[in-house]
């Protein structure tokens, strides 16, 4: 199937999106207040498209994005009804395998691996314990699945449309 950049992609992650997306929530681990990290930019990207998110930062108890502080919390296990969000990953490879293992835990659906988040081990577990996961080669950027470059694909296949101010 192609998409919007012109390649193809498996229909099994065309399936992970829609389902990532119909989530009525959004967690970000790694969210951070410095604009020049991704953990800002992928946070920020779910604010601009109106998305209920909730920064993940077990070493700061608010992050500011968008010149507005957002209240932490410091895990997967400590969202309020974890069942009800999907996950984007944004620690290293060394963090995210126990953040996964968290998640799993505490009832989180599906997750999404940032590019720099994983390794082939934490890739395959994800796909093994999630009902999706989106991570690894493909995607319209050059380094694999990225939310900033994938995520409004995503929203469209979910049904998710948002309007552009």
């Amino acid at each position: 199937m192609p998409t919007t950049r012109g390649q193809t992609r498996a229909p099994d992650m065309d399936a992970a999106l829609k389902l990532f997306f119909s989530s009525p929530r959004f967690a970000v681990a790694g969210a951070s207040s410095d604009l020049s990290k991704y953990g800002h930019k992928v946070f920020a990207w779910y604010l601009t498209h109106s998305l209920p998110a909730t920064p993940i930062n077990p070493r700061s108890p608010t992050v500011t994005i968008l010149s507005q502080a957002h209240t932490t919390v410091a895990s997967p296990s400590a969202l309020t009804d974890p069942s009800s969000y999907s996950l984007s990953v944004i620690t290293p490879p060394a963090v995210t395998k126990q953040l996964l293992k968290e998640a799993k835990e505490a009832g989180v659906p599906a997750v999404w691996l940032q590019p720099g988040s994983f390794d082939g081990e934490v890739v395959e577990y994800a796909r093994r314990e999630f009902k999706a996961a989106i991570a690894g080669e493909g995607g319209g950027g050059g380094e694999g699945w990225c939310v900033l470059v994938d995520g409004e694909d995503g929203l469209k296949k979910a049904g998710r449309e948002w309007a552009r101010l």
